[in-house]
């Protein structure tokens, strides 16, 4: 009786601590991070992204949309330059205000897209959010990289893993006389 009730509570605690890592790793879509980095240097902006190739000697698009703006095609767009590592985009003479960035790869995808508020003042800001009128986007991190599936499975490992050590040395110390 003990050890067919020992096997159904360590089997509940070995599936609740696998699917844990399961759960902890993929972030909803809401949550993804943005693919661009937007910065500023005075009146110029510039957008870098790693997250396009190259099809048929084009990388995509970036455009610079205004407060009035609201579609791709209405913004100031530049074409992407770079390499297979890295590509990016400038717009040189902006005024100051607030404008949103967003990046559209040669296959039709959006990197991503980032606010980003040019001033006259020496040091720039940069909002972090990734889109304005979606308000509040708790959650999202500093980060500019979309970390692939391995990454995220060997951190789930190691949560994982954790979690069942964890469980195991309390169980163990609760009841020394037990495995």
């Amino acid at each position: 009786m003990r050890t067919s009730r020992f096997l159904v509570h360590g089997g509940l605690t070995v599936a609740a601590a696998a699917a844990l890592p399961l759960a902890v790793t993929v972030p909803p879509a809401a949550a993804r991070v943005s693919g661009i980095s937007v910065s500023t240097t005075g009146s110029t902006v510039s957008v870098v992204t790693s997250a396009c190739t190259q099809i048929n000697g084009s990388w995509g698009t970036a455009a610079l949309l205004g407060s009035g703006q609201t579609s791709f095609a209405q913004g100031r767009q530049v074409a992407l330059s770079g390499t297979t590592i890295s590509q990016s985009a400038a717009w040189s003479g902006v005024n100051p205000g607030t404008y949103t960035v967003t990046v559209v790869c040669a296959s039709g995808s959006t990197a991503g897209t980032q606010s980003v508020i040019v001033s006259t003042a020496s040091t720039p800001t940069i909002s972090t959010t990734s889109s304005p009128s979606r308000g509040v986007m708790g959650g999202t991190g500093g980060t500019v990289r979309d970390f692939g599936t391995v990454t995220l499975v060997v951190g789930g490992a190691l949560v994982g893993s954790g979690v069942i050590g964890a469980a195991w040395f309390l169980r163990r110390r609760s009841k020394p006389y037990r495995f």
